[in-house]
């Protein structure tokens, strides 16, 4: 049994707890709102993230964005660094830039931390099987202890390189994501209006190389109008935002595009829904 801390409790992070406590960890965790930690059961709830951290053999993280990395970790008075002890193993599994990921593990090598960067892809189907599948950047060692802990949450680990190396791999992964998301959010109701059947002319479509191993799923919840937050807009939004950040403006056009179609959803009210809602706006929905 490992002493484990994890900070954010969003629908990943929720999950990732209980598959840890069922693994028989001692789990302690943190969240920036409180009722969300008191709901979990047989954890520890901290205060903050230092104290989350203290005594901790390894520190997890799964927060929203750069900015929430940042003040999880590197806060002066309630950062998860300052609580950790030398040789304890820091895990940064949100969805993240390469700079930034860089800044923090400089910042936990200071501290005498291991910094693994472990991005996941999978929703949160994946997270409550613990399915996920993880991307890996460190040192070699490093995560190889690393691993040990991750166990519980995933089935398949590639370890793609130093610091910064999953983060590009989870933003590239997304884009593709992204990529899917949009052209049959285009795609079905154009198929609609030129008045085809669409159970045949997707049953033809699948049988080509054209057809993703994710287009199954994303057509049937765009047909179905089942929208219920797997990976929310406003999520990937961002993410096309840091893969854009990533470039020269112009250098990547699609993803630009792909930033302004996800944006434009959240400004019409779909932010929280689905990324698969992005169909509404062709529809006229929103």
């Amino acid at each position: 049994m490992a002493k484990i801390a994890v900070l954010g409790l969003g629908a990943m992070g929720t999950r990732m707890v209980r598959r840890l406590v069922v693994a028989g960890h001692q789990v302690t965790v943190w969240n920036r709102t409180r009722q969300v930690a008191d709901a979990i059961q047989d954890v520890l709830v901290a205060a903050s993230p230092k104290l989350a951290a203290d005594g901790a053999e390894v520190v997890i993280s799964m927060v929203r964005d750069d900015g929430a990395s940042r003040a999880v970790w590197l806060d002066a008075e309630t950062g998860a660094l300052a609580g950790m002890k030398p040789g304890a193993i820091a895990i940064e599994s949100s969805t993240l830039t390469p700079a930034w990921v860089k800044e923090w593990a400089q910042a936990a090598n200071i501290a005498g931390v291991a910094a693994i960067e472990a991005p996941v892809s999978g929703s949160r189907p994946q997270a409550e099987a613990g399915q996920l599948v993880y991307f890996l950047g460190g040192a070699s060692n490093d995560i190889v202890r690393a691993k040990s802990f991750l166990a519980p949450l995933g089935t398949v680990f590639h370890h793609v390189g130093p610091i910064g190396a999953a983060a590009v791999v989870k933003l590239v992964t997304n884009t593709l994501l992204a990529v899917q998301v949009g052209a049959w959010a285009e795609l079905l109701p154009l198929m609609r209006r030129e008045g085809l059947d669409l159970d045949g002319a997707l049953q033809a479509l699948s049988t080509t190389s054209s057809w993703a191993p994710v287009a199954g799923y994303l057509v049937s919840l765009m047909r179905t109008g089942n929208h219920a937050p797997q990976f929310p807009i406003d999520l990937i939004a961002k993410d096309m935002g840091y893969v854009v950040s990533m470039a020269k403006a112009g250098d990547l056009p699609l993803a630009e595009v792909l930033e302004q179609r996800f944006h434009a959803a959240s400004e019409a009210g779909l932010g929280q829904q689905n990324m698969t809602a992005l169909v509404r706006l062709a529809l006229g929905e929103a």
